[in-house]
């Protein structure tokens, strides 16, 4: 085997030329193999192995300086610095992460998993190199999908001004995640159709110097290709076009699905684990979109280039074409659709992973909120239950959100009460409201109707005395695990419900300080600027005791939720035990 003997990048570098296509066919089959066991970006990497081989056999990193954006297509690239064993050692297959990590190697220059950075970050060290007055290669590799993101425009609009050697290759392969909206993909087209000679050039217009490939999955086209470039004195881009996919034909038929996928039979496609629809939020989500779309030409879904967080797949998108918009890899325009939207009064949500909507924060203050303006964000994946790479961590979105004046951050802890509050969205006319989508099917059978029309009122869900938990939507079933617990002990604690993040009800706290001692909360987001530090601030004037948990400001990376959660103090017997230890001391008056 190829990739068993490449220990470093030099062992790649020794390959003879004829070596690099059945090296290609290996890594593609470790590829197919790990993923199907794993998941993994399947489409992304399939299609520019070639690419990244070629890259590294004509370019001398780290020396030359090579930069993917996004960097979910970084597999090939593991593999040719030394880190095959992690594709091809099931043992190993999480001992590398999915994306750009610096602490793995010194050929991943940046910590990297959101997208359209590539430009600015290799424009950046582009100049720096030249203050210094050195002389290396500069290539950022962006995705036709990426492309569109505010900050690679904005980027693209600078590549002359910082001048120099400076190559952008655009990885054209006609998909965001899923398809691609907007005229800058009419302009790709064209040049993929006219072999670049297209005379309305994006690129050219904007004064860069371009070239196109056709095969962008030809090994030694490429190596030609590139070898034309390298060390040139200006910036350049290259325009190539590749297959998301290549080489495995589910993954080159259904490109969307296999932008990521969950483990899958090879020899099928398929998932190997079918999840119950009746219990994914995302469907539940659009069945309550769908229904109010079927009843009201008024109500609009916005995303981001992930259609797939509220189940609207490429059928579901064409019968709704009307009503839904993506936005491409563009938060900033989806927030600013839904502030306009909401203004013209449609009833407009934006759905968005909790990681990707920070990339919107100034139009979620300024355009959104500031204006006042009634729209709804879904905040999906929003708890350290979520996504476990440093880059798409959902633990921050409390202290986002909770802290921009007028908007009304809503936390369910049950599914009856996120439809509910989706509901409540549907007729609210006043507030700019965000949701916080449970990351768990959760059914409360005694349940009982909340009236949200009573801003920023808390619900107390049992009545205790001495002890009062407030514990926010995914971790509020283990403080009924607690207060279970504490029963059988014959100590009764009030447990309440946080239904509003944005603020504190001070009314119910005040309540509850005439027979309540001892406060704690318990949130799955970080304990600075969240809100347990909201209940502190106010209790901290009066005769009470109070304790946070929370999750500890850190980027956590490959972790295991369950142990940050412990090693934050997260979990049954800690609390019940500090309870106890209180409760055994001189502090209560029992």
């Amino acid at each position: 085997m190829y990739i068993e003997k490449i220990k470093s990048l030099n062992d790649f570098k020794k390959l003879d030329k004829s070596d690099l296509i059945p090296l290609s066919n290996e890594i593609r089959d470790a590829l197919i193999n790990k993923t199907s066991l794993v998941g993994g970006h399947v489409g992304p990497n399939l299609g520019d192995i070639e690419l990244t081989i070629a890259l590294h056999y004509v370019f001398n990193s780290p020396i030359d300086k090579i930069i993917f954006d996004v960097s979910h297509q970084t597999y090939t690239h593991k593999i040719l610095t030394g880190r095959g064993y992690a594709f091809i050692n099931k043992n190993d297959y999480h001992d590398v992460t999915g994306f750009y990590n610096t602490k793995e190697s010194e050929h991943d220059l940046f910590n990297l998993g959101h997208t359209s950075t590539s430009i600015s970050l290799g424009l950046g060290m582009a100049k720096g190199r030249n203050l210094n007055n050195e002389k290396y290669n500069v290539i950022s590799i962006i995705g036709d999908g990426s492309l569109g993101g505010g900050e690679a425009l904005e980027a693209l609009d600078n590549i002359k001004e910082i001048g120099g050697n400076f190559i952008l290759i655009v990885n054209d392969n006609d998909m965001s995640i899923s398809e691609n909206h907007g005229e800058i993909y009419d302009n790709l087209k064209k040049l993929r159709e006219t072999g670049g000679e297209y005379q309305f050039n994006l690129f050219k217009i904007l004064g860069l110097d371009y070239a196109y490939l056709d095969n962008g999955n030809d090994i030694y086209s490429l190596i030609h290709f590139l070898n034309k470039y390298k060390d040139i004195s200006h910036p350049i881009v290259l325009h190539i076009k590749t297959i998301k996919g290549e080489g495995y034909k589910f993954a080159e038929l259904e490109k969307e699905r296999f932008h990521y996928s969950l483990p899958y039979d090879i020899k099928t496609g398929e998932l190997k684990s079918k999840e119950d629809l009746s219990k994914d939020l995302s469907e539940i989500t659009f069945d309550f979109l769908s229904h109010k779309m079927d009843l009201d030409n008024k109500v609009v879904a916005i995303t981001a280039a992930t259609p797939s967080v509220i189940a609207f797949n490429s059928e579901r998108r064409k019968k709704y074409s009307k009503q839904f918009i993506d936005a491409g890899i563009c938060e900033q325009h989806a927030i600013g659709l839904l502030s306009g939207l909401a203004k013209a009064k449609a009833k407009a949500y934006f759905a968005v992973y909790a990681s990707f909507m920070q990339r919107g924060y100034d139009q979620i203050s300024q355009d959104f909120s500031l204006n006042n303006n009634p729209g709804t964000i879904l905040v999906f994946e929003n708890s350290i239950f979520s996504m476990t790479s440093m880059t798409h961590l959902g633990i921050f979105d409390i202290a986002f959100l909770s802290n921009i004046p007028n908007l009304i951050y809503l936390d369910p802890t049950n599914i009856d009460e996120y439809l509910d509050m989706l509901e409540f969205s549907y007729n609210n006319k006043k507030y700019p409201l965000a949701i916080r989508v449970p990351v768990n099917f959760i059914k409360d059978d005694n349940y009982k109707k909340i009236d949200f029309n009573k801003i920023n009122k808390n619900l107390i869900y049992s009545k205790g005395k001495d002890i009062a938990i407030f514990a926010v939507g995914n971790l509020f079933e283990l403080a009924k695990e607690i207060s279970m617990d504490l029963i059988k002990k014959n100590i009764n604690i009030t447990l309440v419900k946080p239904i509003y993040l944005n603020e504190v009800d001070y009314e119910t706290l005040d309540l509850l300080l005439l027979d309540h001692n001892l406060f704690i909360t318990l949130e799955d987001s970080i304990l600075d600027g969240g809100y347990g530090q909201k209940i502190s601030s106010y209790l901290g004037k009066k005769p009470a005791k109070v304790y946070n948990f929370g999750i500890k400001k850190k980027f956590y990376d490959s972790f295991n939720p369950k142990q940050v959660l412990e090693e934050c103090g997260i979990s049954k017997e800690n609390v019940i035990n500090l309870i106890l230890k209180e409760l055994n001391g001189n502090w209560f008056v029992l």
